[in-house]
């Protein structure tokens, strides 16, 4: 089933003032990372609102990966944050935190 401790669950965290820019950033994420990683070791969860879909005003999708974290992977999410920063998306934060205490 894939479940740490026997793999790292990989969770990247999208809010926004904005749903119609969380949608598109989340989905571009999820192709990046697709066509980047390796299916027969990391699944790839379509990207989906939150359990607690918006606080504060700010509208919070997450994005779920399993597998092994390596340092290509590693190596790969550190690419994937630059390229995305370089959008300078204005209302849009995102995280990546790996092995999550808490999934809400």
């Amino acid at each position: 089933m894939k479940y740490p401790p026997f793999c790292d669950i990989i969770v990247v965290n999208f809010n926004s003032l904005e749903e119609v820019e969380i949608q598109k950033c989340s989905n571009w994420t999820y192709q990046y990372l697709k066509n980047k990683l390796n299916d027969e070791q990391f699944n790839i969860f379509r990207p989906m609102p939150a359990p607690i879909d918006k606080i504060q005003n700010r509208f919070r999708y997450r994005l779920i990966i399993k597998g092994n974290m390596t340092k290509e992977a590693n190596r790969i999410l550190n690419q994937y944050l630059k390229e995305i920063y370089s959008k300078n998306l204005k209302t849009t934060r995102i995280t990546v935190d790996v092995n999550p205490n808490n999934m809400m």
